[in-house]
């Protein structure tokens, strides 16, 4: 305890930063998940597979999928069976408090590679809110949980560890990194080709970037190619979601060398076919330019962004190509590494870390208040009274959520499965398999189905003489299953 106030009292900057970042994440996080902005994709899915996990089992995906997998098969995720424990700590918060704890542990990690690079200037200051501050942190939080948002806040610290060339932690970040998806594998073997460059004029540092760059390779090819089509029930990896290159991995490649031209003007244009798309690209590249001008002295951790770009912007899903979400979060260490590696050396002009700071804060404001690609921002805005509301009573809600015994099995609509999920049998309706409860609310989203069908079902299972409410109100339907 007295070394903790000895270090608070050393670094107020740090702490009090961090304790306010802390604030305004929780109050976009935290709340959505209390008023029941965040769904069964991915947070219900996630928490449901955390408590299979704790129970030492495999995860089926029934929560989403009508027909049991191996979670696995879906995403390579291994971080979920690590965290799996600290459900009988924070409930069905608990992957939210892990993400906004790894964020502040990412921001540790930019601050402390700064106080190693730059020991006698406030670069790391500077570097330290451009990160806090950056628009694809707002949008992660904004936006249930996902394990890729954790590994990237170990890339300052890979990069740190490169610095002090101890092999031994990166060693360690590497692996925490690629255990988290798949993706990561890939997205690392370009940080490693950066690094090697960045250390090419040490040989221990560049070959170990260059084994880490090899090994990736390997993993990533082992993981996409192998494991995650054996655990398939199709035998192939479901997310390859790149049409307009080409339906394989090895067609996108040729694709990609015979019309290179062709290819990098995907990277901007609308090739969704709906003109309600056209800006979306353009929107994002105006905020990542933004954020990453003073890269472009360093244009190697531009480069280490390729497959991270690539990924986004070729994808058939549009929702991918903007600044929504939490497909950006892999920018904000890579660019305030880069942005404040090429600051710091202009040690006379420090008015420029004020300027990278201000347009970090221009794209997050850009990101909350409006923007092209659609977003729910009631989600982001923590300074307006949407944000702590529903289209339902909220206290409502939970008087039901009591009603259902924490063992029973039940089928529920995506926004409140997460709250249900930490049991063995949690289904999104219209799932319903073995389920003795459904809840269901005709206010709220019947994502998968479209508002025609959830009505007929809706009324269908009203009629049914296997249920009996619970609870019948304008707001909320629990049926329960009669028992035979």
């Amino acid at each position: 305890m007295q070394r903790c106030l000895s270090r608070l009292r050393k670094e107020p900057f740090l702490w009090v930063s961090l304790l306010i970042a802390a604030c305004i994440y929780a109050l976009i996080s935290w709340v959505n998940h209390y008023c029941f902005r965040t769904y069964t994709l991915d947070l219900g899915a996630y928490t449901n597979a955390l408590y299979d996990y704790a129970h030492f089992s495999w995860n089926d995906s029934t929560a989403f999928k009508a027909i049991p997998e191996n979670l696995l098969a879906d995403h390579f995720d291994l971080y979920l069976p690590l965290f799996s424990p600290l459900i009988y700590i924070f409930g069905t918060y608990t992957l939210l408090v892990v993400q906004l704890v790894a964020v502040l542990f990412g921001a540790v990690g930019v601050y402390r590679y700064f106080e190693f690079t730059f020991p006698s200037q406030p670069t790391k200051r500077f570097a330290l809110l451009y990160f806090l501050l950056f628009f694809g942190i707002f949008a992660s939080f904004s936006f249930d949980y996902h394990s890729n948002v954790v590994a990237s806040m170990f890339i300052p610290w890979l990069f740190l560890a490169f610095k002090k060339q101890q092999v031994s932690a990166i060693i360690w970040w590497s692996i925490l990194i690629l255990i988290a998806k798949e993706n990561m594998s890939l997205w690392l073997i370009f940080i490693g080709f950066g690094l090697a460059f960045i250390h090419r004029s040490n040989k221990k540092m560049r070959l170990m970037a260059l084994g880490i760059a090899g090994f990736s390779v390997i993993y990533f090819i082992g993981i996409t190619g192998f494991v995650m089509p054996a655990l398939s029930l199709k035998g192939a990896y479901p997310h390859f979601h790149y049409a307009v290159l080409g339906t394989s991995s090895g067609e996108v490649l040729m694709q990609l060398i015979t019309h290179p031209i062709d290819s990098f003007q995907l990277l901007f244009i609308n090739h969704s076919g709906n003109p309600a798309n056209d800006f979306v690209k353009a929107e994002f590249w105006i905020l990542f330019f933004v954020t990453a001008v003073f890269c472009i002295r360093k244009p190697i951790y531009l480069l280490m962004l390729i497959p991270i770009l690539a990924q986004k912007l070729f994808h058939d899903n549009v929702a991918m190509w903007g600044v929504n979400q939490h497909y950006a979060i892999e920018f904000a260490p890579v660019l305030a590494i880069g942005t404040f590696e090429v600051l710091g050396n202009f040690s006379s002009k420090k008015w420029l870390q004020y300027v990278a700071v201000v347009f970090s804060l221009a794209a997050a404001i850009r990101v909350m208040d409006n923007t092209i690609a659609y977003a729910e921002k009631a989600r982001i805005r923590i300074y307006k009274s949407a944000h702590y509301n529903r289209e339902f009573s909220i206290q409502r809600a939970y008087v039901v959520l009591s009603k259902i015994p924490s063992t029973a099995a039940v089928s529920a609509q995506g926004a409140f499965l997460p709250h249900l999920a930490l049991r063995e049998d949690a289904f999104q309706f219209p799932i319903i398999r073995n389920a003795s409860y459904i809840l269901l609310s005709k206010v709220e989203n019947p994502y998968p189905l479209d508002p025609a069908s959830f009505t007929a079902k809706y009324d269908s299972l009203k009629a049914s003489n296997q249920w009996i409410s619970v609870v019948e109100e304008e707001e909320f339907l629990l049926l329960k299953r009669v028992k035979k």
